[in-house]
């Protein structure tokens, strides 16, 4: 039995380890979090298209929709101006036909209860070092004892461990889009049901979202920044003070959301950046999701893109006797995916953190046109527009086999 080393419990980690283990392989799961993070933890992302098609033939889908975010409306606030408000399900509709938001951490905790009890999950430690031998793959860990696998993949985000002992420092293959991310979590105090307030301004917005029947919210920032601060990614103290750097001055809710950021315990903050490797696999070791071809934190679909490749990671392995032609099959199935997503975030960038008030004025007014023309034009303006939805739709899911069909 072919042995699996997966590093990362997020999403591309688990989905890949329940199609390994339907198809007859052994994976191991390995998590640096102690535990299972908080199924409300997290941001809200979205699953589109091919994603959805996944979490269907995983028995999921019911699932999913009830835990959706319900988040139906967004109003969108200017100084001196009119609100714009919008349904999200229209917008959303002339992206792609299939769509469901969901808290990161509720989908994480899904996918996780989907495979737990036929997959070994060992939370509370990490890869310390691999030697591929051409034939297998000795592993050493931070805390466990050495051991052996057919096959190592690292699932585990933008700033991968195996992706950095294996193929080299970060430095050598992230692309800085220009810009950053932060969320966490604060009161509701603005009673927030099924409802997203945004406030544009110019290489900036900043925005909130109720979690149902929680009583909390989510604070969003999200800015452009020519350069790249220079900070440590595990120190969450300096990451909250840069946010303050930035938005300590701004106004509207911004002073509010500010106050709840020490208390703030799932505290999210990272670069706008890709990942851009040639290849994602060296001999038994591979890459999938954002630790191989990350398209952007918040504007690129990373976790649909995840969720898909996974899929197919474990479909392809599952067809090749030789477990690195599967690899190579892989590479070569997703490739043409992944480049159309990669093209996706700096346009959303474009768009989403304009550089000038007729640039604020036009994201503006866009949406509302959006929202409010027939289905038929809005899929026309936002296949042409963004690009997007043609993206999100650049692969057909394969029905995958159990058992070796090439040798």
């Amino acid at each position: 039995m072919t042995t699996v080393l997966i590093s990362g419990a997020s999403v591309a980690g688990p989905v890949l380890a329940y199609w390994l283990k339907r198809y007859g392989f052994e994976p191991t799961v390995v998590e640096r979090a102690p535990a299972l993070r908080h199924s409300l933890g997290g941001h809200a992302i979205d699953l589109f298209g091919p994603a959805m098609d996944v979490i269907e033939r995983m028995g999921l889908l019911t699932d999913v929709y009830a835990a959706r975010t319900r988040t139906q409306f967004m109003t969108m606030y200017r100084p001196g101006r009119r609100p714009v408000k919008a349904d999200l399900d229209r917008v959303v509709a002339g992206i792609s036909s299939r769509h469901v938001e969901i808290m990161r951490g509720e989908l994480t905790k899904l996918l996780y209860d989907a495979s737990a009890d036929d997959v070994e999950y060992v939370f509370g430690d990490s890869i310390a070092s691999l030697h591929d031998d051409g034939h297998g793959v000795d592993v050493t860990f931070e805390q466990g004892e050495p051991r052996r696998f057919d096959l190592v993949i690292g699932a585990d985000g933008l700033h991968s461990n195996v992706r950095r002992l294996v193929f080299g420092p970060e430095e050598s293959y992230l692309k800085y889009l220009g810009g950053y991310l932060a969320v966490y979590t604060v009161p509701n105090y603005l009673g927030l049901d099924g409802r997203m307030l945004m406030h544009p301004a110019i290489d900036k917005l900043v925005g909130t979202y109720a979690v149902h029947q929680t009583g909390q919210a989510r604070a969003l920032f999200l800015w452009r920044r020519p350069e790249q601060f220079s900070y440590d990614y595990r120190d969450i103290d300096q990451q909250k003070d840069l946010l303050r750097q930035e938005f300590g001055r701004d106004g509207w809710e911004v002073p509010n959301f500010i106050k709840h950021l020490d208390a703030a315990e799932d505290f999210y903050f990272d670069s706008i950046s890709q990942i851009t490797l040639d290849s994602w696999h060296r001999g038994r070791v591979a890459l999938v999701g954002d630790a191989g071809y990350s398209p952007g934190p918040a504007v690129g679909g990373g976790t649909s893109l995840a969720a898909v490749t996974a899929y197919v990671l474990a479909g392809e392995l599952a067809t090749y006797a030789d477990p690195v032609a599967g690899l190579r099959a892989y590479e070569d199935r997703v490739r043409g995916f992944v480049l159309q997503n990669r093209q996706v975030a700096p346009k959303m960038m474009k768009a989403l953190l304009p550089s000038s008030p007729a640039g604020v004025w036009a994201t503006v007014h866009a949406l509302n046109l959006i929202a409010r023309v027939p289905l038929g034009l809005q899929k026309l303006v936002s296949r042409q527009g963004l690009g997007f939805a043609k993206a999100l739709d650049a692969i057909t899911i394969t029905d995958y086999k159990a058992g070796y069909k090439v040798s």
